[in-house]
């Protein structure tokens, strides 16, 4: 869901109503249609990030891997303990055939998976 509590309740649900309409469009394969409305989503709120894994998505069924690489890396600028943005992102390098790269990524999101894995561990009570 959108994160900017900056926003008003109407940009907000506008924001929701443009990242749903962009899932639906994933669903029918329609990438095209799908990267504008997750645009469309991000416009309106540039703090949602379920409309960023979305948008990378989009842009790598639609073999916009370069775009795709970007905006992964954008994602895991704002949220740097996001395993699936990592995971995304070195999935992302093995398609380009950045093997090194994808290997690095690839660890980071199972270190971070570890770390959160632990914290949830520790976290509950005995």
């Amino acid at each position: 869901m959108p994160t900017d509590s900056a926003n008003t309740p109407a940009t907000t649900a506008n924001a929701e109503d443009a990242y749903y309409a962009a899932v639906d469009c994933v669903a029918e394969g329609q990438w095209d249609k799908a990267i504008a409305a997750f645009r469309k989503a991000l416009r309106l709120d540039p703090h949602f990030l379920d409309a960023m894994h979305g948008l990378v998505r989009a842009l790598q069924n639609a073999g916009q891997l370069d775009e795709a690489i970007a905006t992964a890396q954008r994602l895991i600028a704002r949220d740097p303990d996001d395993v699936l943005a990592h995971t995304s992102l070195s999935i992302l390098f093995q398609n380009k055939g950045m093997i090194p790269e994808a290997e690095a990524e690839a660890t980071r999101a199972k270190v971070l998976g570890w770390k959160q894995q632990l914290k949830t561990a520790h976290s509950k009570p005995e």
